[in-house]
């Protein structure tokens, strides 16, 4: 705001931050002020960082006067603060200082967090001098980032006033927060709970069912866990599973087994016909392997523990020495206790003498909450005596989807096209390339060889940024050939990151010639091609990798926008039982299952149970909850990377066994949810129960009022709603964002693989299935059955079916015409009384899948076989040409029920339209003599008289339709003018 009484201002920023403060250089007559300037703030305890602020004050410093005059402030919470590269230049309006105040513009910060040892804090603001500037004397790391050095003894942020704009946003900017890093009873039977109405209800086999499981807070019962005389453990959502851990250190002096003094050592560690390996050295006396192994103590079938000492040979290893353990004599160790220090043991021969070289061994007792229990080689993960080698595909892991960005490119132009062909106009268009996107634009024939374009595109790009942007100009010279005219390359850390919907400048690139080129017609042209783009990276929108209505996280990319999180989702991944075999091994129907868990951006898989058709898993995984109105997705699997002796086999796919989706919105705050969920399948021969998963889930609150009040904010980040994205980008970007999370997470260790990833994101959710049409057809007519009910019920009011009814109907209507203010009261009391007699009847228990609603009990074999089809179809043409029939007959329904709607309307549109001249007279007519009625008649007696004769008594009615409903058929509609 101008303050200098000249039309403009000398402005400058002063930073105030835990008592430090810094200020800008002033700049004279300029309402638009561009700094650049960088300051660091030392953070005394980064603990304490929520607690803290970030306070920008922006003054109009007169110099004649001596004084400054406050223009605006800014205050951002210290739980937004980020990391360097989440760190994007927002702008934040200026907020007043008192209810007096006026202010006006925009500050734009770039604030974030650095480790970097090499920084110093900014010196210290001195005395207030209006007329001596201060520029800051530490670079400028927008232009010139510094390498980030992690370090944990130095704490920093920083800040840089980038501009401030003589406008007012379209919306004042919150603060935004995210989380700142710093360093043995039964259980009961299962019962059978029924969720739905009756008419929804399905077959008992379908059923979930609750469960009261022992778990290690306590038992369950009614959602509460009843403690334990011990404390709770921090896995108190798993029923605690006792281990046998053994960590192989390492050996020493170990004696030579042939004449040449070399050994090839391993370690075999057997407990009954449960054995693990480790891998073995080549030629070493001193190996250190430091692998831990873990054995279930319910499968124990011996009392002592065998560490044997091997030499690897090709024919058969020898023996070298063991350690033996009674497994009554091995210490229990339960967390938060220390890790269980290693010792030396001598080793022993097979007759009990000793016998040279020592092997360090850590042993002791625990149970999954052990900090080695992920890393541990499993014997209920292996087969007993074939699992020789610790396989990579058996470890449970977490992991973290990358952070995904939509690529706005905007191509302009292109100018000084040159082309070897100087006899024709040259028809260019772009072609775009990121990693295994691919756009192009349309062709355009260039006559003065400057096409313009001007066409807006997105993609999708994923951190770490690896690959590359490459655009490439070709001439499309004839049918099926083009010539490269020049390409460009850019790095996608170069690019500009925004979060709103500002304007974007364009930038002009350079066009690189292609390898191929004539030297002499390059000397002879003087001006190199070029292109005009504007590309950016959004970080305002939320970039979709999943089903909209099964969405796991809503927020936006850039981690400034994040709010604080409302609660945590724990989950319990207890057993699964009756799974249905997948596999044949040694003549028996078994499976090797693995669960994985999905919500927001990190994804858990456990670890694969091998050869049991009722696996218990009992591992629990937490995630913080952004919002309520986001879905849980579990998902089992068989593992098919298992060879004979636990090798990869990549050509074959991990089988899908079931998948259960839960609503937190459904759940209730600090409720234990433990139910048995029926794992149900479609096959192209029907609806299929593959088994059972035994699930335990605690939604905790953090902020009630947090959570109250994101029911009333947009599920979407702002930018979905002022820069909105069609349909059809939306289902694009989504597909190619779901590729690009499954060649992420395959490229881990153990990996992911592309047809879990797919599955868990319901990639082919938007394929055509006549079933999910017959479904939604049904649910529509399911939420208008109350109103078809009403209208029933009013029709048998008016026909006098009940005369006790309608004559109370009458009172009532007669009430509500003499007294109107009472209507919309009576109306929002009727339905606070019904949901307060809701109340007793709500649903306890998270809802599951329905056969009946999802329409899977009474499908026809073809429909099934058409929605498992392939796309595009892989079947014969007879039967594809049936098909294609059947659904003409469909879509000639549907096409007939539309052209009868739009009848009706046009109808409409026709009183007022002298398409009917008799019609529109009449009904003009009728107009003025109603409004002359209106005016001299109370409202309330024309009401009363208008409702009397709709529920007048069938005595008075007439079969044939009223003269106002045969007067609309007649009126003519625009189906005369169709072909």
């Amino acid at each position: 705001m101008p303050k200098d009484g000249q039309g403009s201002a000398n402005p400058c920023v002063e930073l105030h931050f835990e008592g430090q403060k810094f200020r800008t250089t002033i700049k004279e007559k300029d309402l638009n002020p561009v700094w650049n300037e960088c300051f660091y703030f030392n953070v005394a305890d980064p603990e304490n960082l929520p607690n803290l602020a970030l306070e920008a004050y922006i003054y109009n410093v007169s110099k004649t006067m001596h004084s400054k005059s406050f223009l605006g402030k800014v205050r951002i919470a210290g739980t937004s603060f980020v990391p360097f590269s989440d760190a994007v230049v927002m702008h934040y309006p200026l907020e007043k200082r008192g209810i007096f105040s006026r202010v006006k513009g925009e500050l734009g910060l770039k604030v974030f967090l650095t480790d970097d040892p090499s920084i110093r804090p900014s010196d210290p603001l001195p005395s207030f001098d209006p007329v001596v500037n201060n520029p800051p004397q530490v670079p400028n790391p927008i232009f010139d980032p510094p390498k980030e050095r992690m370090s944990e003894k130095r704490h920093m942020f920083h800040t840089v006033p980038k501009e401030v704009h003589h406008h007012h946003s379209t919306a004042p900017i919150s603060e935004q927060s995210v989380k700142y890093a710093t360093d043995q009873m039964k259980p009961e039977p299962p019962k059978i709970v029924r969720m739905y109405s009756a008419a929804s209800q399905q077959p008992v086999d379908y059923a979930l069912k609750e469960t009261s499981p022992f778990l290690g807070g306590g038992r369950v019962v009614a959602g509460r866990v009843i403690r334990a005389d011990k404390p709770a453990s921090t896995y108190d959502l798993v029923e605690q599973m006792q281990y046998l851990f053994v960590r192989v250190v390492k050996a020493r002096d170990l004696p030579a087994m042939d004449a040449s003094g070399s050994l090839d050592p391993f370690v075999e560690v057997r407990v009954g016909n449960y054995k693990g390996i480790t891998k073995h050295f080549e030629k070493k006396q001193n190996p250190e392997w430091n692998e831990v192994f873990a054995f279930s103590r319910d499968r124990m079938q011996s009392s002592v523990l065998e560490v044997v000492v091997k030499d690897k040979d090709l024919v058969k290893d020898d023996f070298v020495g063991l350690v033996r353990f009674d497994l009554n004599d091995i210490p229990t160790r339960v967390p938060p206790d220390s890790p269980l220090a290693p010792e030396w043991y001598k080793l022993e021969g097979k007759k009990g003498d000793k016998t040279k070289g020592e092997l360090m061994l850590a042993v002791w007792m625990g149970t999954q909450a052990d900090e080695a229990f992920s890393d541990a080689w499993h014997s209920d993960a292996a087969a007993p005596i074939d699992s020789a080698v610790i396989n990579a595909h058996i470890r449970s892991k977490v992991y973290h989807a990358p952070r995904l960005w939509y690529l706005r490119l905007n191509i302009i132009e292109a100018q000084d096209i040159i082309i070897p062909d100087k006899t024709r106009f040259p028809d260019v268009y772009v072609k775009v390339q990121l990693g295994n996107q691919f756009l192009r634009t349309k062709a355009v024939q260039a006559r003065t060889f400057n096409p313009l374009w001007n066409e807006d595109h997105l993609l999708v790009a994923a951190e770490p940024f690896e690959d590359h942007l490459i655009l490439s100009v070709e001439d499309r010279v004839g049918p099926n050939k083009d010539e490269t005219i020049g390409r460009v390359i850019i790095p996608l850390q170069s690019i500009e990151k925004r979060v709103d919907d500002r304007v974007l400048y364009g930038r002009w690139f350079n066009l690189e010639k292609p390898l191929i080129v004539d030297v002499d017609q390059l000397k002879k042209d003087k001006f190199s091609s070029r292109i005009h783009l504007r590309v950016c990276l959004e970080g305002g929108y939320h970039v979709l990798d999943e089903s909209t209505h099964y969405s796991s996280d809503l927020r936006p990319t850039a981690k400034q926008l994040w709010k604080p999180s409302i609660g945590l989702l724990e989950l319990g991944v207890l057993s699964a039982e009756g799974l249905h075999p997948m596999k044949t091994r040694d003549g028996k129907g078994t499976s090797d299952t693995y669960c994985v868990a999905k919500y927001g951006q990190k994804w858990v898989r456990t670890r694969t149970i091998i050869n049991s058709l009722s696996p218990k898993y009992n591992e629990q995984y937490t995630w913080e909850v952004y919002d309520p109105s986001t879905v849980l997705t579990v998902g089992v699997f068989d593992n098919c990377q298992l060879g004979e002796k636990g090798g990869n086999s990549n050509s074959n796919k991990d089988v899908k066994i079931g998948k259960v989706r839960i609503r937190l919105s459904t759940l209730e705050t600090g409720r234990v949810y433990t139910h048995s969920y029926p794992l149900l399948v479609l096959h192209p021969s029907g609806v299929k129960k593959m088994g059972e998963l035994h699930l335990a889930i605690r939604f905790s609150s953090t902020s009630l009022i947090n959570m109250l009040y994101i029911y009333s904010r947009p599920p979407l980040p702002k930018m979905h709603y002022t820069r909105p994205l069609t349909v059809m980008q939306l289902e694009m970007l989504r597909h190619q964002a779901v590729q690009i999370v499954a060649a992420r997470l395959s490229r881990m260790e153990p990996p992911l693989r592309k047809e879990v990833v797919e599955y868990m994101s319901d990639v082919d959710s938007h394929l055509w299935s006549m079933r999910k049409s017959k479904a939604n057809f049904f649910r529509l007519m399911s939420v208008f059955s109350g109103l078809f009910a009403a209208s029933k019920w009013f029709g048998d009011v008016c026909a006098w079916k009940n005369p006790i009814t309608t004559v109370l109907v009458h009172v009532l209507f007669i009430m509500l015409v003499c007294f109107p203010e009472l209507i919309l009261p009576t109306i929002f009391l009727y339905m606070f009384l019904i949901g307060l007699w809701n109340y007793r009847y709500r649903p306890r228990y998270p809802p599951h899948m329905n056969t009946k609603i999802s329409h899977a009990e009474a499908v026809h074999p073809d429909e099934l076989d058409e929605e498992f089809d392939t796309f595009p179809t892989s079947r014969s043409a007879e039967l594809v040409r049936m098909r294609y029939d059947r659904l003409r007959s469909v879509a000639g329904r549907i096409q007939t029920v539309v052209g009868d709607m739009a009848t009706q309307g046009e109808r409409i549109q026709a009183l007022l339209s002298w398409r009917d001249p008799r019609a529109t007279a009449i009904f003009v007519l009728f107009c003025l003599i109603a409004a002359i009625v209106l005016y001299v008649s109370p409202f309330q007696v024309l009401a009363a008289l208008a409702g009397f004769y709709i529920m007048r008594h069938p005595r008075f009615r007439h079969r044939l339709p009223s003269a106002p409903v045969n007067f609309f058929r007649r009126l003519p509609a625009r189906t005369d003018s169709m072909l």
